[in-house]
């Protein structure tokens, strides 16, 4: 089970009956190895009248937007239902002090990390996430590491904090072994060599960077380890074996859970659940208690040479 349960953590306290410092890098080594953080409650300042306020809340129609994401370093709200201005004004400043929130929770929980990081976008996620019929790439329910199209992390890992908000259902999940299981078995076949070789990265950077950039395309710095990366999130949910073959563990977070997970490093799909909270951080390699677990460290160890480029 990856799952390990914090339970000597409490809001606004913090770490409770321990050494803080130590307790918050041995969690940090946790995450970095693949494991899951759980709470079986929410570990912040998430008011009553606000959730019930998300709960009201219904999904764009406009398909550019999977769920409601909040950027806090701009202030700036996307993908809302757009009912009325002072719906949209109470949602976006719900998201600000969620995002506030989980930022002064990260801090204490996972201190190594802290000042390190790059804020990046918060999400809530009001769909029912069964059946929902998206393109095969952006579907939830296959298995499959995060990657992020517009948003080239150079190395950093992703690291996600989830709450489950619905009052009466859990939010399910399959995971498999961490990445470097998975990349040992896949990468090769997926074009880590040829995604990444020096003739392919001189031919990007000379090439196809400076043409992408100067059309205003998002993401057009990508190092070769984010080009690897967005393939081989695409390759996995496309690979029929991995997908209905590998062994899988199913993880059931109910009611009123949270959870931080590394969603480049542990594999996993989202069968089913509605009306989850989420913030994104990017760590730097260099703030890692274990870099040597982290996806960049695996595959440069594949390859024998950087990918940060």
């Amino acid at each position: 089970m990856p799952l390990v349960k914090i339970s000597d953590f409490v809001h606004p306290k913090g770490w409770i009956n321990t050494d803080a410092a130590e307790r918050a890098r041995a969690c940090c080594r946790e995450l970095e190895r693949g494991s899951i953080l759980y709470f079986d409650s929410i570990p912040y300042d998430l008011p009553r009248d606000d959730v019930d306020f998300l709960l009201s809340q219904k999904q764009s129609s406009f398909k550019g937007h999977k769920n409601i994401s909040y950027r806090p370093t701009a202030d700036l709200l996307r993908g809302d239902a757009g009912e009325s201005p002072e719906a949209r004004d109470r949602l976006q400043a719900v998201m600000r002090q969620f995002s506030s929130q989980i930022v002064d929770f990260v801090g204490k929980l996972l201190s190594p990390y802290k000042g390190k990081w790059k804020l990046d976008f918060a999400s809530y996620r009001p769909v029912e996430e069964q059946n929902r019929g998206l393109p095969l790439h952006k579907r939830n329910d296959l298995m499959h590491v995060d990657a992020f199209p517009t948003r080239p992390t150079h190395g950093g890992r992703i690291l996600r904090v989830f709450s489950n908000i619905n009052p009466q259902r859990g939010r399910v999940w399959e995971v498999t072994e961490p990445f470097e299981s998975i990349a040992k078995k896949y990468a090769h076949d997926a074009g880590l060599e040829q995604l990444t070789s020096p003739s392919a990265i001189r031919s990007f950077v000379k090439s196809f960077s400076p043409i992408l950039k100067t059309m205003g395309v998002k993401g057009a710095d990508r190092s070769a380890y984010d080009r690897f990366m967005l393939r081989f999130h695409d390759y996995l949910k496309e690979n029929a074996d991995y997908q209905t073959k590998y062994p899988k563990e199913r993880i059931e977070f109910p009611p009123g859970s949270s959870w931080l997970v590394y969603t480049d490093t542990v594999p996993h799909s989202v069968l089913s659940g509605q009306y989850a909270l989420e913030q994104t951080f990017i760590i730097p390699v260099e703030a890692m208690v274990a870099p040597e677990f982290a996806p960049i460290r695996v595959l440069e160890g594949m390859v024998n040479r950087p990918l940060a480029v």
